[in-house]
C-alpha cells in the first residue's frame, strides 16, 4: 500500500492493495472511535427504470449478512452501546457508527461485514419498501418536500440525478427484487468505491493493519465511472404551483443552478450565498422577509455544489396570503445582489465568520470523519482544513460581484410554491 501524512489536522492515509482508501485521524480527547466507510454507490447508480434502488439497498445492509442475521448485528452493536446508521446521497452510501476505543476490531469487522456480504432476506425487502412507500406518502404530504421537489425537476429535469427522487417512486420500488439489490450491492460496494475513516482514541498503525487484515482478499473488477450530466441551460424563467389543501402554510423553493464543487469560483459562490441568505439569521433573504416585512417563518439560502452543477436553492416558509409578496422581495434580493454585490463590510463579515467556523467543524470526531470524506471524495488534500482559510481569504470583492451577476438571475429562475390556495403563479414585479 502506499501513505502520504500532512500536518494540520494530521490525518494519514493509505491506499490498499485493492484500491481501498484509509484515512486515520488521532484524537484522544475521549476514548472513543468513530468509523465511516463510504462507498460510491448512491442514486446517482440507480438503473434509470428502478428509481431508489439505491435507497432501498441502504436500509437493507445491516438486515443479515453472510455471517450473521439481522439479530445478530442489532445484538452485537447493542452490546457495545453502537448505533450504525447507513445513510444514502447522491453520490454515497455510508456506514457511520461510534464505539470505545477498545471495541474498535469487533465493531470495524461487523461495518465491514454488513457492507462486504448483506444477503437481502426477502421478508427485510417487503418491510424497507412498505417503509420507504410510506414515507414517500408522507414526503407527498408535506409543502416544504413537495416544493424542493419540484424546484430539483424544474432544475435539473426529471430525469437528471439531480432531478429524480432518490426514495424513487412506489411503482419502481415495488419492481425491485432481490436480484437488483445484490447485482446492484456487487456492482458499486467494491473495495475501489470504498474510502474508509477512522477518527478517534487510536494509533494510527493500529488502524492501518486493522484494517488492511479485515480487508484482505477482497478484491473485485472496477468498473467505469458514471459521469454526471451537466443541467440544462435556464433560458427563461420557470414556475410550478402546487395546491395541497388544507394545510395551514405555503412553502416556496426558488433558485439556480451554479458550479461544480472543484470549480475555481468555488470560494467566491460560498461567500456570496452567505452574505444572500446564510449570515447572522439568514442573510440579506431574512432581514427583508423576515425582520423587515414580517412575512415567513423561515427564510435561508443554500448552496450545494457537487460532482456536477450544485443548486443554490432559496427557501421560505409563509402564511398562503403571502406567497406573491414573498416571491416578489426574494426577486428583488436576487436582483440587487446580482446588480453591485454584496458591500464590503458584508463580504468582510462572512468572511471572518466562514474563516471561524473552520474550528467548528472539527470538533468532534464525527464532525472530523465527515470533514475527511469531503477532502478524500474530492481530492482536497490531506492539508486542506489548513489552506481552507486561505483560499476564503484570497476571494476579492469583485470575484463575489462577479459570481452573483453569474447566478442571480430573476428571469432565469426556478420557483416551485406549494401549500393551501396558492392561486395562479405569482407574477414577477420589477424592483
Amino acid at each position: 500500500m502506499t501513505t502520504a501524512r500532512a500536518s494540520g489536522l494530521s490525518p494519514a492515509r493509505a491506499v490498499l492493495r485493492n484500491g481501498a482508501a484509509v484515512l486515520v485521524q488521532e484524537s484522544s480527547t475521549i476514548p472513543a472511535v468513530t468509523i465511516k466507510a463510504t462507498f460510491l454507490a448512491g442514486s446517482l447508480y440507480d438503473p434509470p427504470q428502478l428509481p431508489g434502488l439505491a435507497y432501498l439497498a441502504g436500509r437493507l445492509l445491516d438486515r443479515g449478512t453472510e455471517h450473521r442475521s439481522g439479530e445478530v448485528i442489532a445484538e452485537e452493536l447493542d452490546d457495545r452501546g453502537v448505533s450504525l446508521k447507513v445513510s444514502t446521497s447522491r453520490h454515497t452510501m455510508a456506514l457511520n457508527g461510534t464505539c470505545l476505543a477498545e471495541d474498535f476490531d469487533d465493531v470495524l469487522a461487523i461495518v465491514l461485514d454488513v457492507a462486504r456480504h448483506p444477503v437481502f432476506p426477502e421478508t427485510e425487502i417487503a418491510k424497507r419498501r412498505a417503509e420507504i412507500v410510506t414515507a414517500l406518502r408522507q414526503d407527498e404530504d408535506d409543502p416544504a418536500t413537495v416544493a424542493t421537489q419540484a424546484l430539483f425537476e424544474l432544475l435539473y429535469g426529471p430525469d437528471h440525478p439531480y432531478g429524480r427522487r432518490a426514495k424513487g417512486t412506489a411503482a419502481a420500488l415495488e419492481a425491485i427484487r432481490r436480484a437488483d439489490l445484490a447485482a446492484f450491492h456487487r456492482e458499486r460496494l467494491r473495495p475501489d468505491t470504498l474510502s474508509l475513516i477512522v477518527v478517534g482514541d487510536l494509533p494510527g498503525d493500529r488502524v492501518f493493519e486493522q484494517a488492511a487484515r479485515q480487508l484482505e482478499g477482497w478484491h473485485q473488477a472496477a468498473s467505469a465511472a458514471r459521469a454526471v450530466p451537466p443541467p440544462p441551460p435556464a433560458a427563461a424563467r420557470r414556475e410550478r404551483v402546487i395546491p395541497m389543501p388544507g394545510k395551514s402554510q405555503t412553502d416556496v423553493a426558488y433558485g439556480f443552478t451554479t458550479v461544480r464543487r472543484l470549480d475555481p469560483r468555488y470560494y467566491a459562490y460560498w461567500l456570496m450565498n452567505h452574505v444572500l441568505g446564510q449570515f447572522g439569521l439568514g442573510g440579506r433573504l431574512a432581514h427583508n422577509i423576515r425582520e423587515r416585512q414580517g412575512m415567513a417563518y423561515y427564510a435561508f439560502s443554500a448552496f450545494d455544489p457537487s460532482v456536477a452543477e450544485g443548486p443554490l436553492v432559496i427557501r421560505a416558509g409563509v402564511d398562503p396570503g403571502d406567497v406573491r409578496r414573498t416571491v416578489q422581495a426574494i426577486d428583488h434580493e436576487v436582483e440587487r445582489l446580482a446588480a453591485t454585490g454584496p458591500t464590503p463590510g458584508e463580504l468582510e463579515e462572512s468572511r471572518q465568520y466562514l474563516i471561524r467556523s473552520i474550528a467548528r467543524m472539527l470538533e468532534t470526531n464525527q464532525s472530523i470523519a465527515a470533514f475527511l470524506q469531503n477532502v478524500e471524495e474530492f481530492g482536497l488534500g490531506l492539508d486542506y482544513d489548513r489552506r481552507l482559510a486561505r483560499h476564503l481569504e484570497a476571494v476579492t470583492l469583485d470575484e463575489v460581484r462577479a459570481a452573483a451577476a453569474e447566478a442571480l438571475d430573476p428571469s432565469r429562475a426556478a420557483v416551485a410554491i406549494a401549500g393551501p390556495d396558492c392561486g395562479p403563479s405569482p407574477r414577477r414585479r420589477e424592483s
